[in-house]
């Protein structure tokens, strides 16, 4: 593996890292959706820096941020962007969204209307939006992180499958250590206060982000390029191809995965694989990427949910017969 990659990867979580205490793992599925140009969805409750790490993240790489607070009200050219009448000139002039950038956060996409996420959608899958009569590309790289809270569901549209099937990965967080949050309280507490002429108030960890960028655009294509370098063997995708069978003939489960799946976890393993400085994938990429690829995208079966059982249960029992 080039040096030169594995410098990339760290400069980027040692600079999230002066803003972000713990969530390492979170951490590394974000570097596996830069390095894919996967979308990725945040399960999590509020206030586990969920914002602030992908804020940290865009800041570290030098990429055009844009975030979306998703409300019920919201339409989809407050998304996309729209047609204007310039009066000056008595013609229509585009007005581009915030999905023109090149790493969109969609917080609390499931409190969208159903158009508002079907609109996103056609952004996700062919990086173009249409916006009046005409298509336009979006900025390359784009991707999309999600959030959603999985407690308050009050005042929510569930997204549909086809929507879910669009992340390339699902990650659920968790809430930090007791000895991370004592870190966290520590930071906070030396962190004074941010002064303007008219006054002052206290900073917070989104005045930590350093300015100035730790990689560009030409290192993340690099990198990018050196993930399409990392080796996938034909027993490793065998076992892909079985994996993702698996789910459609189990019992449990009433919709399996699609090939999509199986798309993932390759690509989701070689970026893994990127990260960890192998230039090959192992057997433990697949399992320790499993629950994030698959459990968004299965549904258990009526008799299942009945008799109590969890996705993840069933996806263990898929995982033991594999291995």
């Amino acid at each position: 593996m080039n040096s030169n990659n594995g410098t990339f990867v760290q400069a980027v979580r040692e600079r999230v890292a002066e803003v972000v205490v713990g969530q390492d793992v979170v951490v590394e599925r974000m570097m596996i959706a830069l390095l894919t140009g996967g979308h990725l969805l945040l399960l999590g409750v509020p206030g586990i820096a969920k914002t602030l790490l992908v804020n940290a993240v865009a800041r570290a790489v030098d990429l055009k941020f844009s975030r979306v607070q998703f409300t019920i009200d919201m339409l989809p050219s407050d998304i996309l962007g729209s047609e204007i009448l310039d009066q000056s000139t008595g013609k229509f002039r585009t007005h581009e969204g915030p999905v023109f950038t090149n790493l969109l956060l969609a917080d609390e996409i499931n409190r969208a209307a159903p158009k508002v996420q079907s609109a996103l959608l056609e952004a996700m899958q062919e990086r173009k939006v249409t916006i009046g009569n005409a298509s336009y590309a979006l900025p390359v790289p784009f991707l999309v992180v999600a959030t959603q809270n999985p407690i308050e569901q009050a005042g929510t549209f569930e997204l549909p499958e086809a929507q879910l099937d669009r992340f390339m990965l699902c990650h659920r967080l968790t809430y930090p250590t007791p000895m991370q949050e004592e870190e966290i309280l520590r930071r906070q507490i030396k962190m004074g206060l941010k002064r303007t002429e008219r006054g002052a108030m206290p900073k917070t960890a989104f005045d930590m982000i350093a300015g100035q960028p730790v990689c560009h655009m030409d290192d993340l294509t690099r990198a990018m390029e050196a993930v399409q370098q990392v080796h996938v063997s034909d027993v490793f995708t065998k076992h892909c191809v079985e994996f993702v069978r698996l789910t459609r003939t189990h019992s449990s489960i009433e919709l399996g995965c699609s090939p999509r799946a199986g798309l993932s976890i390759v690509q989701a393993a070689r970026a893994r694989a990127f990260v960890f400085g192998r230039d090959y994938v192992v057997p433990e990429d697949l399992f320790e990427l499993a629950e994030d690829v698959v459990l968004h995208r299965i549904r258990l079966s009526y008799e299942a949910l009945a008799e109590g059982r969890k996705p993840a249960k069933v996806l263990e029992e898929i995982l033991k017969h594999l291995g």
